[in-house]
């Protein structure tokens, strides 16, 4: 199992000039795929995460992991009318994983999130294709309220 500190960020970037590396989460929770289901939920609650990637090593002796899948609050939510506890991270995770490079524009990953159905994007590093945090429908709502439009916070009745 895998796990890196979840930071955010608090000063978003607006989403007209933001990069996918401005408005992410720096960092990766992660488990392997036959991890118990109720063990990813532990795992959200203590970083305080709403997804948890799955990866496999391709075998034994290699020490790259392949990105397989993500398993999200929602997920956990779905799996709870079943026998959560029969349940693993590999057979909830959605797959495939979509990734986005953390020097793309914010905007290609809102059309990722869009055209996909999805709430979460693995960030992977320009270089070296490994994943190096997350981006969620949530940061890039952070980032279009950073805009300049105005600045009114109260919701109507």
């Amino acid at each position: 199992m895998t796990t890196v500190p979840h930071h955010e960020q608090s000063l978003p970037v607006p989403f007209e000039t933001a990069t996918v590396a401005d408005a992410m989460s720096p960092g990766v929770i992660s488990c392997p795929p036959e991890t118990p289901l109720r063990v990813v939920a532990r795992m959200m609650s203590t970083f305080s995460v709403h997804s948890v990637f799955v990866f496999e090593h391709q075998d034994e002796d290699d020490e790259d992991m392949q990105l397989w899948g993500v398993v999200s609050d929602l997920d956990l939510v779905a799996a709870g009318r079943l026998d959560v506890d029969a349940r693993t991270a590999g057979g909830s995770a959605v797959t495939p994983l979509v990734t986005v490079c953390s020097t793309e524009p914010l905007s290609v990953a809102a059309q990722l999130m869009a055209e996909n159905g999805i709430a979460h994007l693995a960030v992977t590093d320009p270089t070296s294709k490994r994943p190096v945090g997350v981006i969620s429908t949530l940061d890039i709502a952070r980032s279009i309220a950073a805009g300049t439009g105005p600045r009114e916070t109260q919701a109507s009745a």
